[in-house]
């Protein structure tokens, strides 16, 4: 069974570094874009007619909806897909967005987890990146949250935002220990083209250092470990038994359906994106076309299949299984990337034992840079 991811796009008002498609929520054509999802819905239901493993609803704010557009958005859902209500559910959503009235709405639909995007408890660095909320509306949110008895919790961090500083960054990862989530997921902050953060130069200037972020993430780890998070993913943190399912079938190669403008799907090996655009992807949904963006259509080589599960993998604490692999492949990792596991292996970046390849966690904040090496 795929997992289903579903993308809301529609934003109070979009955030200075976010390169995800949105729109503007005023004015918007949230109703418009609901006849649109019953659309694909009835065109891709086919792949997934034994049901779905998960269900992620993510934007854009998805909680920005009105109570009666998130009744018929879920309504959607139900009637097109068999969504056991035992497994994961999660919504994102933003502080300030959520009432009593829309949580309960979720628990009905089934909703489990809510994914609820923090960034931080400095109320100056939130204006400084756009977002709309405050830090006494994470408080008010989480506490709605809890009452609403919802009992899996993420909140969204992000460090090396401009001007951070480490005691900064140690204080706002202190208040949101406080808060009791059962999962954390912390990125370090990225600058995107085409964002107004990458076009302020002021922004930018005011970034801390490779060096200052590295400080940031190994005390981040330290900190989290000693307060009962197991560090399982590279940039997710969890009480055991609450790690993401819906993320672990992204990183673990399997199959998830993409719905909504801009959201990317991979069935059997082929991966397909959404237009980013909701005039243009409702244009073909009336036509009775996929809404796809023609130039994102991919069929996965096994070449491309095997640095994927290698890239992704190898992000999780648990690494990628010798065996697994290479009964998916008919091949060994050791002979596929034999040069690559020489160079790592000897400087004790990689990790191997009869079961398992492991990326050593003293390199995962600059994981990336070694991951390539397996494309």
């Amino acid at each position: 069974m795929p997992s289903l991811y579903v993308h809301v796009p529609f934003c109070v008002r979009k955030c200075a570094y976010c390169a995800f498609y949105s729109v503007p929520l005023k004015n918007s054509k949230v109703q418009d874009y609901l006849k649109g999802l019953k659309k694909e819905i009835d065109l891709r239901k086919k792949d997934a007619s034994e049901g779905v493993s998960s269900l992620f609803v993510g934007g854009g704010t998805p909680t920005a909806l009105a109570e009666e557009e998130l009744e018929a958005l879920f309504a959607l859902l139900k009637q097109g897909f068999d969504i056991p209500e035992a497994v994961e559910q999660t919504i994102e959503g933003n502080p300030g967005t959520l009432t009593r009235e829309k949580l309960q709405i979720l628990r009905r639909a089934g909703i489990n987890r809510i994914s609820l995007g923090v960034q931080s408890f400095d109320d100056s660095l939130l204006r400084q990146i756009g977002r709309i909320h405050t830090v006494q509306d994470v408080r008010e949110g989480v506490h709605l949250i809890r009452e609403a008895g919802f009992r899996n919790l993420n909140l969204d961090l992000m460090f090396g935002l401009p001007g951070q500083t480490l005691g900064a960054w140690q204080d706002t990862l202190k208040k949101a220990v406080q808060l009791g989530p059962e999962h954390l997921s912390i990125y370090g902050l990225m600058v995107e083209e085409d964002t107004p953060l990458a076009q302020s130069s002021k922004l930018l200037t005011l970034l801390p250092d490779d060096d200052d972020q590295a400080e940031m993430y190994d005390w981040t780890r330290e900190y989290l470990r000693e307060s009962g998070y197991l560090h399982y993913e590279t940039s997710n943190f969890a009480r055991p038994g609450f790690e993401c399912q819906h993320n672990l079938g992204y990183w673990q190669g399997e199959d998830y359906l993409g719905l909504g403008p801009g959201a990317v799907g991979c069935v059997q090996n082929v991966r397909s994106k959404n237009l980013e655009d909701i005039d243009r992807y409702l244009m073909n949904l009336e036509q009775n076309g996929l809404p796809l963006e023609p130039t994102d259509v991919e069929d996965l080589s096994e070449q491309e299949r095997m640095a994927e599960r290698m890239i992704l993998g190898l992000r999780l604490s648990q690494g990628v299984n010798l065996a697994s692999f290479k009964q998916e492949f008919g091949l060994d990792i050791r002979d596929i990337y034999r040069s690559v596991l020489e160079r790592y292996l000897t400087t004790k970046v990689l990790i191997l034992d009869e079961k398992t390849l492991k990326l050593n966690p003293d390199f995962w904040f600059v994981a990336n840079g070694v991951l390539q090496e397996f494309v």
